[in-house]
């Protein structure tokens, strides 16, 4: 080979590493395993495929097209959700989703961000997609799924490959905290979630009608501008939480739009009205009290430009907003250093409060990332805020009635009636004391009564039989009696409630209760609900073979019962029992006599359920539903 082509060929290696070097790279995006999520919601940020439309102009069918494929952008971030600030574009996101299981899957993607005006959702449907539409502009009866969010169940075939697509856009700020929880975890973690909605809310109210009694009793404007504060920010939390457009206004979705800023631009001017009048800022700082008046008409003036064009004001807002709660705790602490003893009650509330809005805001210009402080936050800061504030009309008024009282005290002039009034207060406080003490005692036994007895099957509980297990081996190892447990366990339980549903389930376990209450109901003998289809028995002073015969008449008269059961053999519903009986000795346990019955219940499970193990199994007797 001569010199000359040597180097034509290594110029030709290199031209083509070149190019290789200069071409795109495209990080392909990540697959989510559907089958594998878990008892947590698994964050779905990562798993994004981000494609942004400045016009607002791309249609499925457009994205969905090959040509697109490689301008959604990949590889995104571990974390809690996408955020972009104010924009007017449309956001297009791309899941792929993976059922390699081999059966069908059934998930919840859920989106915990109530500010988004329309979301689309194009789920895989066999070979083509299903169009479901959420947000807040939409009917929240047409809704996929009842929630404060955004969730939509969706269901991927065994074996299945497939992307679903999301289409997002709003006037507030768009972040996407999306998550997707398998169904039953989801509705628990639900139920868990508006709980603690109400909590809030419910001191909210509280709160608020507290100090609205307080100002029909008292006169003071004080408490009045405090109510409307109050209430303003409960109106713009529930907005933001997603509890007013749900329960409330849910066909109003103009409101939605600006329930957030225009409720928070007039709890800003409530609560500087209240500032001012509290701290009396006009003779002790009058500087600053000359700032305070500049931004009561500037938050009046965003209260209605807000309701004018909230897509141009909003961003402004949300500035004027962290500068008038910063004025407000500039306030507070140089009142607190002239010693001001509300002033201190003041520093603390809104020191919260500030970074709470902080971190919401921050948020929302996409400075911070969407985390439980940045979401959640601005409602643990503002109940704790107003219950400081609270405080703050709290001393208020018992200072207004310490005043008053000591007015009354000096106006005494009988010392005679001062006794009277004595007597007769001790009297209706020994009355009192005396009624009390009788309700106390009634509840009392209520309470014993709840406590010892299972809510849903109303036989013993757990902690019940716990008690009476513990006394009855005491008794039998003084006596040197004989002493029997058995634990009865329901088959195919699991089956039975997941074809018949929860309630069957529950009427099932009803049902079977009242059977063993009638059956094991010898004076003495103690039958309790130990655990989920679990029940469990005591007979006291019972020998092995009485034992076995009571375990196996109460198998063959559930079996009787005829309870339908498609998963079970016999076609009905059955039980398997284990049954220990023994003298206890001195320096053993109860655990002993457990851990024996539940060994002998797996064995009856492993022998084909519907049946007694016990001390004097056989083969000929332990299967109750065998043929003679």
């Amino acid at each position: 080979m001569s010199r000359a082509t040597q180097y034509a060929r290594s110029l030709c290696l290199w031209l083509c590493g070149l190019l290789l070097l200069s071409a795109p790279v495209f990080a392909q995006n990540k697959v989510l395993d559907v089958s594998q999520v878990g008892h947590e919601a698994i964050s779905l940020t990562e798993y994004f495929a981000v494609l942004e439309d400045p016009q607002a102009a791309l249609t499925f069918s457009d994205i969905t097209q090959p040509e697109f494929a490689g301008r959604f952008k990949t590889g995104q971030k571990p974390g809690h959700a996408l955020g972009f600030s104010y924009t007017r574009s449309a956001i297009w996101l791309r899941l792929d989703l993976k059922n390699p299981s081999e059966k069908p899957v059934e998930r919840m993607l859920e989106i915990t961000y109530a500010l988004l005006a329309k979301v689309d959702f194009y789920l895989p449907d066999g070979q083509a997609y299903r169009h479901i539409e959420a947000g807040y502009t939409r009917a929240v009866s047409k809704q996929a799924q009842p929630s404060r969010y955004i969730a939509v169940p969706l269901v991927l075939p065994a074996g299945a490959n497939q992307p679903l697509y999301v289409r997002v856009q709003t006037p507030n700020s768009l972040n996407i905290p999306a998550r997707i929880w398998s169904i039953e975890d989801f509705h628990t973690y639900q139920s868990r979630d508006y709980a603690l909605q109400a909590l809030y809310f419910g001191i909210v109210l509280a709160i608020g009608l507290y100090n609205l009694m307080l100002y029909f009793a008292l006169h003071d404007v004080s408490y009045l501008l405090y109510v409307l504060f109050a209430g303003s920010m409960a109106v713009a939390l529930a907005t933001f939480t997603g509890m007013g457009p749900e329960f409330v206004w849910g066909m109003a979705p103009a409101w939605t739009t600006i329930g957030v800023n225009v409720p928070a631009a007039l709890a800003s001017v409530a609560m500087l009205l209240f500032t001012r009048r509290m701290l009396t800022t006009a003779q002790a700082v009058p500087r600053m009290d000359l700032w305070i008046k500049l931004f009561i008409a500037v938050n009046a003036a965003f209260f209605f430009l807000l309701m004018v064009s909230f897509t141009t004001f909003n961003p402004i807002f949300v500035v004027m907003n962290l500068a008038t709660s910063l004025l407000i705790l500039g306030t507070g602490i140089v009142c607190a250093r002239q010693r001001q003893r509300s002033a201190y009650f003041f520093v603390a509330a809104f020191s919260v409060l500030f970074l709470a809005n902080a971190l919401s805001h921050l948020r929302n210009l996409g400075v911070l990332p969407t985390n439980v402080f940045t979401s959640d936050g601005i409602q643990i800061g503002s109940a704790l805020e107003m219950l400081l504030l609270s405080l703050v009309l709290a001393d208020r008024f018992n200072t207004m009635r310490r005043e008053k009282l000591d007015a009354q005290t000096q106006a005494l002039q009988v010392q005679g009636e001062m006794l009277e009034k004595l007597k007769a207060s001790e009297q209706l406080l020994e009355a009192r004391v005396a009624e009390r003490t009788a309700q106390l005692q009634s509840l009392n036994r209520q309470l014993e009564v709840i406590s010892t007895t299972d809510a849903l099957t109303g036989i013993a509980n757990r902690r019940h039989f716990d008690t009476v297990l513990l006394n009855e081996w005491r008794r039998a190892t003084r006596q040197g009696q004989p002493l029997t447990l058995g634990l009865i366990d329901l088959d195919w339980f699991k089956n039975y409630n997941d074809h018949y549903g929860h309630q069957a389930g529950d009427e099932c376990l009803r049902r079977v209760a009242r059977l063993l209450t009638e059956r094991i109901g010898r004076t003495g003998d103690l039958v309790a609900r130990y655990g989920g289809e679990e029940f469990v028995f005591i007979a006291p002073n019972t020998d092995a073979e009485h034992a076995h015969r009571l375990a196996q008449a109460v198998c063959q008269a559930v079996q009787a019962l005829a309870l339908p059961h498609e998963f079970s053999p016999w076609g009905c519903v059955t039980l398997s029992i284990g049954v220990a009986t023994c003298i206890p000795q001195r320096g053993e346990t109860p655990d002993m006599l457990i851990q024996t019955a539940d060994k002998r219940l797996y064995q009856a499970k492993a022998q084909g359920r519907n049946r007694v193990v016990s001390d004097v199994t056989d083969d000929r007797t332990h299967h109750p539903g065998s043929p003679a």
